[in-house]
């Protein structure tokens, strides 16, 4: 799942971000909708934030509110500080078609933990690439996808450093290289990345 056994998940294209919501995301045992809809919002939260894998899996319903999404103190690397974060209109398109029951966003699967675990993740993501073909992916490829859209887009390193908990630049710099997609001209990325993201993994 990591590129080369780095520690570092590729960072993907828009034409995979689109097999992994439409075709990848999707029970190979039992194609459940209720799970579809789980792993979208597991994924498209850390699409969406920049967040990490572990910090979406401790999201409760009750961090969900006025359109944010709150990233408790307690739950995020290095417990430095709590990140609030506005949901955007493609992860509120995921969030609303996704319908758990109060308490833990992720709850465990049959009841064995009390959320979904990191194991469980990334077999889910393990599944998915599985099912659409594509290989060198691993959880972190959501967040060093979103970071480096955030940059295609010419926003200021400082400006987003702090909200995916960040807290030097020279840390955040190490995540953001050069992709298949950013070998194009400049004006032709910063186009592409302007697309709403609700339309790449719409279904």
């Amino acid at each position: 799942m990591k590129v080369a056994g780095n520690e570092q998940g590729k960072i993907l294209t828009s034409e995979e971000l689109r097999l992994l919501f439409t075709e990848g995301f999707v029970s190979p045992r039992d194609g459940r909708e209720a799970n579809r809809l789980r792993h979208r919002a597991l994924f498209g939260i850390c699409l969406f934030t920049g967040c990490r894998v572990l910090e979406a899996l401790a999201l409760q319903t009750t961090d969900i509110r006025r359109g944010t999404l709150t990233f408790k103190k307690s739950t995020t690397k290095g417990k430095l500080k709590t990140h609030v974060v506005d949901i955007q209109p493609g992860l509120a398109s995921l969030l609303s078609e996704y319908q758990p029951q109060p308490g833990a966003l992720f709850p465990g699967i049959r009841g064995r933990s009390v959320t979904l675990t990191r194991f469980m993740a990334d077999k889910i993501l393990r599944d998915a690439c599985k099912q659409v073909k594509l290989e060198e992916v691993s959880t972190h490829s959501f967040r060093r996808t979103a970071l480096t859209m955030m940059k295609e887009r010419w926003y200021p390193l400082a400006c987003y450093s702090g909200n995916i908990g960040h807290n030097g630049l020279g840390t955040l710099q190490h995540y953001l290289v050069v992709s298949p997609e950013q070998n194009g001209s400049v004006t032709t990325n910063v186009a592409s990345t302007n697309l709403s993201l609700m339309d790449i993994i719409s279904t």
